[in-house]
């Protein structure tokens, strides 16, 4: 015979015969912190790699002529890493090796995918601020630039690739890889993954937008010092527009724009040197 609900309500009363605790379910945590944001983060870095060196592997198998010798092997890779397509092919190859360890990394937090990594749009409102503010940040370098004589230092590389891809026919390629194919991988790892677990650490928001700022302009080293600093003023940029908007749609719209304003005036510098 069940007790009633009086008995059940008196015999928690007693001493002797204390209600039963229920241990609280084990939840996931919310987002993952800094030290597995970090881990997760490198091995996401390395993965990237490992997908934009894959097309550099592809064209060194079929590489025409003998490779038997160091020497041999870095101007292979070089010739190799150099060309439009190849280039072209592993920026958009690291779409896929920044979606993959992220979707995995994410999959050990209590959030969706879209919102842990900010995938919603924002109004026209903070999409006109930002495109405000990236306008100055990218005026106010290009100022500098003139001034200290390095405009044409920082574009003579990407004049060179253009005007190897226009004799290829590539171009069309490069553009979605340097437009498209990049910003959206670069945004998913720095305001996206990155930024949302650091933001809930102990870095809070301000330490978040540095420390990923800090990575995403370790990953342009082939520039010099002056554009790197460009490009982490931009990061802290996009970093505080993730956090006022939480979109990184915005971004990424953004880093397209970037990218696309300076492959048109690389396109015009390759036609006036051509």
């Amino acid at each position: 015979m069940t007790d009633s609900p009086e008995a059940a309500a008196m015999d928690s009363l007693d001493p002797g015969n204390p209600p039963q605790q229920v241990a609280p379910a084990q939840r996931q945590p919310r987002t993952l912190g800094f030290w597995r944001t970090l881990l997760w983060g490198l091995l996401i870095i390395v993965v990237f790699f490992i997908g934009q060196l894959t097309p550099i592997a592809y064209f060194l198998l079929r590489h025409e002529g003998p490779i038997d010798s160091m020497a041999a092997f870095q101007l292979a890779m070089i010739q190799i890493a150099s060309r439009p397509l190849t280039v072209s092919l592993s920026a958009i190859m690291g779409v896929p090796a920044i979606l993959i360890p992220i979707y995995f990394a994410v999959r050990h937090t209590r959030m969706s995918f879209a919102d842990y990594l900010g995938l919603r749009w924002t109004s026209w409102k903070n999409f006109a601020l930002g495109v405000i503010g990236m306008v100055v940040i990218l005026g106010c370098w290009e100022l500098a630039a003139q001034l200290t004589g390095r405009e044409e230092k920082s574009a003579s590389f990407m004049v060179d690739i253009m005007k190897t891809a226009r004799g290829d026919g590539v171009v069309w390629l490069l553009v979605i890889a340097f437009c498209v194919a990049a910003p959206v991988s670069e945004e998913l790892m720095a305001r996206g993954f990155l930024y949302r677990g650091w933001s809930d650490s102990f870095l809070r928001v301000p330490g978040a937008i540095v420390l990923s700022s800090l990575l995403w302009t370790v990953l342009h080293l082939q520039y010099d010092w002056f554009a790197l600093l460009n490009v982490f003023s931009l990061g802290v940029w996009f970093g505080y527009l993730r956090s006022r908007t939480h979109s990184t749609y915005l971004t990424m719209v953004l880093h397209g724009l970037n990218n696309l304003a300076a492959t048109v005036q690389t396109m015009w510098l390759a036609s006036g040197h051509s």
